[in-house]
């Protein structure tokens, strides 16, 4: 047994030195040995560490050809456009509970305090240009955004 573990080790090692990766040395290997035993079968053989010795670097050449030939899945198709990223039906839901939400705390907001909060958040305008839309000073729209997210914060964790 000890030198058919031999034979194992050494044509493992002869395997891996030709660059095959470790995933695939041991499936080369045995793949050797298959062959050598249906080989044994039908001819008689001088040297069965030379058979697998070759028979393993051929099998890893080939297993390398049939690779540079056939395009992986991964380079074939974009995996993130086969994969489904729209939420789950549980998640669609909480959404839109979740939006109702916002949109009745919204509601609760002074006018002038809602056209505030959406002019900096969805418009994406600036402090001193909301000010100058509202004829309010800085500071007073800096006051009324934060206490609306303030507001808008302590809605959302209520239930």
């Amino acid at each position: 047994m000890s030198d058919v573990l031999q034979m194992f080790r050494k044509v493992r090692a002869v395997v891996l030195r030709q660059g095959v990766a470790q995933q695939d040395a041991d499936d080369i290997v045995q793949e050797a040995f298959a062959r050598l035993e249906s080989y044994t079968r039908r001819q008689e053989l001088r040297s069965q560490e030379a058979f697998l010795v070759t028979t393993a670097v051929n099998i890893g050449r080939d297993a390398a050809r049939r690779r540079g030939r056939t395009p992986s899945l991964a380079t074939e198709f974009d995996l993130d456009t086969i994969v489904d990223a729209a939420p789950q039906p549980e998640e669609h839901l909480l959404l839109q509970e979740r939006l109702r939400r916002t949109k009745t705390g919204m509601a609760r907001l002074d006018p002038v305090t809602r056209r505030c909060l959406l002019a900096q958040r969805l418009d994406g305008l600036t402090f001193p240009q909301i000010a100058e839309r509202e004829n309010m000073s800085v500071a007073a729209v800096e006051k009324r955004v934060a206490r609306a997210v303030l507001f808008l914060t302590k809605w959302m964790d209520e239930r």
